[in-house]
């Protein structure tokens, strides 16, 4: 046992030496650079992707298979998850309001990002014999960058099926079985064999059952949720132009302490907002794009355009949303932290609420989350193995969200949030390397767009 914690120990210290300053800079500064050099995608590629996802622009036989609505919702299903329960909740309590503001920067820069690395993966990807894809960014650093570059796609699919069994499997299935054990009282064992059976139904069927199964689940909760949260915030509309206010002035001073609570100085504030907006959205760690490499379509750019709506609808609306609910409740100064923190802000709002309805958003969201990263996993696995093992990576993965449900993962956890963060150095790696045919490849297709070549569908 205290082998044990020296272990968990040391990785806790590794996590807050990749989670930093740097990582921060890697990925805002990226955000930034992608948006300015793509001429602000988030706004020139908007309305073109509301169009893309209600299929205007679909075309019978294009490659690929699943459709750009399946794989938006199959990207949001593993971005939507307790990052915007829990991880918007550990942000506030660590770096205050102000991280709020950081998450909806990093979010909005975000979108150029998801642009960026979700483009390459249509770009870059493989179709077999059988029309099965193959894509992502260990694709793209090796078809991209050429052979020379396989070590780095090694690390980075590698990392991905770390973070597939730890943060992303054993992680949501632990929160799940401690809420419904806490509210409850459901036995955690019970939770697991229920998630477990429940990943095993989808997954078997691959890709084109994971994006139907999204498609229909990640409107609904995400509808149930904000639905949830506006409640509360219309509710204490009142308050709303002060929070925002607080949450700007306390981004650039940090924040003063506030009965209980701690004073947090700008770095904490800046990099706490970034880190959970990361964990949420995905932008830049590279796991998205092996979605989205899946959509049906012969035109790489179409797809990134519908990628840069994710970290928009998952970290700009969902996130500031729960974040205002928890302001609004006065709670992030009391004790309770993380899914706690958050179903204590809905019952102050509305007494009961909280009870019942974040339990029941933890288990959709995880349950999402599990079945888009077991897709992610599996096709990290089949690129290190040449499709081989597959089964076995399934069979491992539902095992892992039973275990994940009734064992501590402290050390489990601490090693895939340091591998989740280390996705991001190969990943933007490869991005930046090949930016500028990204850059040709952008020009060209909203060249063509503009001038009305592309048809469209009634």
């Amino acid at each position: 046992m205290e082998t044990l914690n020296v272990i968990n120990g040391f990785l806790e210290t590794v996590v807050g030496y990749v989670w930093n300053i740097p990582l921060v800079v890697v990925l805002i500064g990226s955000g930034i650079l992608f948006s300015f050099l793509l001429g602000v995608i988030q706004i020139k590629g908007f309305v073109h992707a509301i169009q893309v996802v209600r299929g205007k622009f679909d075309k019978k036989g294009d490659p690929g298979e699943i459709n750009h609505f399946q794989a938006l919702t199959t990207a949001l299903s593993a971005t939507v998850g307790l990052g915007n329960i829990a991880g918007v909740a550990v942000a506030i309590k660590a770096g205050g309001p102000g991280a709020t503001f950081w998450m909806i920067a990093a979010g909005l820069l975000g979108m150029a990002t998801k642009y960026s690395e979700c483009s390459l993966a249509v770009m870059y990807r493989r179709v077999d014999e059988n029309g099965h894809v193959h894509g992502g960014p260990m694709h793209y650093i090796v078809n991209g960058l050429g052979e020379k570059w396989r070590p780095l796609a090694i690390f980075f699919a590698f990392a991905c099926i770390a973070s597939s069994f730890g943060a992303a499997n054993m992680f949501q299935t632990n929160s799940v079985a401690s809420i419904m054990n806490g509210y409850f009282d459901i036995p955690p064992m019970l939770t697991g064999v229920v998630l477990a059976v429940a990943v095993a139904v989808v997954i078997i069927g691959g890709i084109k059952r994971i994006g139907s199964v999204t498609s229909f689940l990640v409107p609904i909760m995400g509808g149930i949720y904000i639905l949830g949260a506006l409640v509360v915030i219309l509710k204490n509309f009142d308050q709303v132009p002060g929070l925002f206010g607080q949450i700007f002035s306390d981004a650039f001073t940090g924040t003063a302490a506030a009965g209980g609570f701690a004073g947090v100085a700008v770095k904490e504030v800046l990099v706490q907002g970034v880190r959970r907006a990361c964990f949420s959205n995905e932008a830049g760690l590279g796991s998205a794009p092996i979605a989205h490499a899946a959509a049906a379509t012969d035109e790489p750019v179409r797809e990134g355009v519908v990628a840069l709506l994710e970290p928009l609808i998952d970290t700009v609306v969902i996130c500031t949303m729960t974040a205002l609910v928890i302001l609004i409740s006065g709670a992030w100064t009391s004790d309770a932290n993380g899914v706690e923190l958050t179903a204590l802000a809905f019952d102050s709002a509305i007494p009961g609420f909280g009870r019942w309805f974040v339990p029941i958003a933890v288990a959709l969201f995880a349950y999402s989350t599990l079945l888009s990263w077991s897709y992610y996993g599996e096709m990290a696995t089949d690129f290190l193995f040449k499709g081989k093992y597959i089964t076995t990576y399934k069979a491992t993965f539902c095992m892992f969200a039973f275990v994940g449900a009734i064992w501590k993962l402290g050390p489990v956890l601490n090693f895939s949030d340091i591998m989740l963060g280390l996705m991001v150095i190969p990943n933007l790696i490869a991005v930046w390397l090949l930016f500028p045919k990204l850059k040709a490849a952008t020009n060209e297709y909203f060249g063509k767009l503009n001038r009305g070549e592309f048809k469209q569908n009634d």
